[in-house]
Formats: structure tokens, sequence, C-alpha cells
């Protein structure tokens, strides 16, 4: 039995509310434990005192990780789904954390990133898999839910760094086991209910007509893959700029203080992920090109205005960015899962996944040039990234996918 047959639902099939709610705590779960790493970089600066390009391989390191297995974690559970990765990987996650609070080494810091990385690896592509289970007809919606919780655990890292991290240091890294801990009992319910409905997929199935397609369909969905995660890309980079440096060019270069930083990070985050959660119904109801062409092109002008706008006006500008910029989160998702249907796993491993992982090389990158050059240049040339987004133009609309779909299914 494959996962696709598994996926298999109908149109009538009721939205299933409290597994969505429950997957999105999860991935909030799981995403504010990934959130400690870079919240942690003024930390590790003063206490491992390292350079901004270390600083830079530990994002690297974290998300590569993750993203080069989640397409392999995808593309296998699309043929064979394990339920039991779903708590099997938060194990992981709580080792990792466990290991960066009893260490002090620079390559332990490393190891435990790893044991994160491998975490997330293993919960995306599955967690998306879930979520899109329990959806019923509204895709959207359901991936908005799912992605919030990430987006909502991102924007908490600021709120750990200010009352956990920042009076404790490192060893403040262990209240997080807990964390991992309730995570682990959560995916326990998620993965017993997930296995329920592989059964009655597989039911369902039976009668399915197989997905074929001709080779000039392969090349046109394959262009259309690559130029979205192209664009994932972008939008990653210019992410990758602001949660790992830019409270360092407000501390060093608008004199805040590290505490005061922290504000505008959860600014940025916390409206990333009101518009994570708006993103989807407004994909549903206006259309998912449409939504992907705004959250780039839209907030272009606020991001070439942030590096020469006074703090106070950088906290409104974060706001507007973050909700824009990242409106789009789950409706990449979507869009290359109607791309390619009945691929749930893999699809979400390429642009949750390998998408991220290119974009934490913008991290080791930008850390770089930061160490060559300055970070007021760095974060000016970062502020052109979104205009990169006039190239959604060229993604097929819609309209354009459904074709494709019913000419597969012809």
């Amino acid at each position: 039995m494959t996962a696709s047959k598994a996926a298999a639902r109908t149109a009538g099939d009721p939205t299933v509310y409290r597994v969505l709610f429950a997957i999105s705590l999860v991935h909030l779960l799981n995403d504010s434990i990934q959130a400690v790493f870079p919240a942690m970089n003024r930390i590790f600066l003063e206490s491992l005192h390292l350079s901004y390009t270390q600083l830079g391989f530990i994002a690297f390191g974290l998300n590569f990780t993750a993203s080069i297995i989640q397409p392999i974690v995808g593309m296998y559970t699309d043929r064979k789904p394990m339920p039991l990765l779903l708590p099997l990987g938060m194990v992981s996650t709580l080792l990792g954390m466990l290991l960066l609070a009893l260490t002090h080494s620079y390559p332990m810091v490393l190891l435990s990133v790893v044991l994160v990385g491998i975490g997330s690896a293993v919960f995306h592509p599955e967690g998306s898999r879930v979520a899109n289970l329990a959806a019923g007809p509204r895709r959207g919606l359901a991936q908005s839910i799912f992605q919030v919780g990430g987006n909502g655990g991102q924007a908490l890292a600021p709120v750990f760094t200010l009352f956990i991290l920042l009076p404790l240091g490192q060893p403040g890294a262990i209240w997080f086991t807990l964390v991992a801990g309730l995570a682990v009992l959560v995916q326990c319910y998620v993965a017993r209910w997930y296995g329920k409905q592989l059964a009655l997929g597989a039911r369902k199935a039976r009668s399915s007509r197989p997905v074929v397609m001709t080779k000039e369909r392969k090349r046109q969905i394959a262009a259309a893959l690559w130029l979205l995660i192209f664009l994932v890309f972008v939008r990653s980079w210019y992410h990758a700029s602001i949660l790992n440096f830019f409270t360092s060019f407000l501390v060093e270069h608008r004199g805040l203080s590290d505490n005061a930083s922290q504000y505008y990070l959860f600014a940025f985050l916390g409206a990333g992920a009101v518009g994570t959660f708006a993103g989807g119904p407004l994909a549903d109801r206006f259309g998912r090109k449409a939504v992907l062409f705004f959250s780039m092109l839209g907030a272009a002008p606020f991001a070439l205005a942030l590096p020469y706008a006074s703090a106070p006006v950088q906290f409104v500008l974060l706001l507007i960015i973050g909700f824009i910029l990242l409106s789009s989160f789950s409706v990449a998702v979507v869009y290359a899962q109607e791309l390619i249907p009945g691929k749930i796993g893999t699809v979400s491993g390429l642009i949750t996944g390998l998408a991220f992982g290119l974009g934490a090389v913008g991290a080791v990158a930008l850390g770089s040039l930061i160490d060559l050059t300055s970070l007021p240049a760095v974060m000016k040339a970062c502020s052109f990234l979104p205009l990169i987004g006039v190239v959604t133009y060229y993604l097929p609309s819609d309209a354009k996918l459904r074709e494709w779909s019913g000419d597969a299914l012809s």
C-alpha cells in the first residue's frame, strides 16, 4: 500500500480539527525548540566567543541536516507510511536539547544541532501528510493551521531568550527537553489516528486509477516546481538575514539593548505567524499563485526601507514585512501538492526541506559576508531579495494546475 493511496480522500470527508490542532501544537513545540539556536546567537557570541561565520554554520547545520533528510523521508513514506516515525523523531530532538544544555564545546553544539535537525526532518513530511489527511475539503486552511504552529514556535524564540536563555544562559536549554517530551506524547496520539486513516484510505483507494502524464507535461511540472523552490529559497535567505543577524544590527547600529532587540524579532516572527494563518484561507479564496506573488512583491518596498529607518519605524516595518512575506508559507506547500498530486511527503520534503536547506546556505554566506564587509552592508543588500519575487509571474496559474490534473487523470 502506497501513501498516495492512503491519502485518497473524497471531497465529502469532514475536516478533522482536533487532529489539525494536535499536529499544529507539535509543530509549535518542534519549531520553538529549533528557534532556540538562533535565539542563542548573542549568548554564543559571548560565552563561546564565536564569529559570525560560526553562527552561520550553526544555522546551516540545523537547517541543512533537516533539509537533506526531509525529501528522503518524504519519498520513502510516500511508498511506505510509518506513523511511528512521528514520536521517534521528537525523541531525537529531545536528545539534541539535552546535549546542548550540558556542553560548552562548539563541536558538541553542532552535534546537538544535527540531532534536532534529524527530528525536524522526520516530523515535517509526515506532519504535512497528517494535515492533508485531516483537511477534508479545506486544504488551504488545514495547511495554514499546521504551518502556523511552526511559525508560532519561531515567534516564541525572543520570549525564550528574554525569560529563559538570557537569565540562565546555555544551561537553560535543559527546559526544552520538557517541551520535547510533551511533543512525544502528543505525537503518540496523532500517530494512532494516522494509522487508522491509513487502513481507511487503503480501502477507499482500491478502485482509483493511476495518474498518467506525458513527457511534455512532466517537463512543465518540473520547471514549475524548480521555480517554486527558487522562490522559497530567496524568501529563506531574507528570513535568515532577519532571524540570525538583525538583532545584532539593532544592538550594534541602533543602540538597542539585547533585551529590546528581542521584541523586534518577536514582532517580525509573530506577524509572520499571523500571516501564515491568513495565507491559506486567502489562497482558498483568491488563488495560490496570487498569494505567492503578493507575499514577495508586497513585502519588497518595506524591506527596501528597513535598513535605513529609525528604530521605532523599523519595529512597524518588521510587523508589515513579517505578515506579508510569510503569508505564502503554507500556500507554497499546497501549491506544490497540487502541482504533483499523490506525492505529499516528497513535495513537503522539497518545499519545507530542501528549499530551506538551500536557504541555510544563506546563513553561512551572509555570516561570512558580514565578517568580510560589515553588518549594515549585508542588511542593505538583503533588502533587495523580495524584488526577485517578480518571477512568480511565470508560475502556472491555479486554473492551469486544475487543467493539468484533469489531463493526467483522463
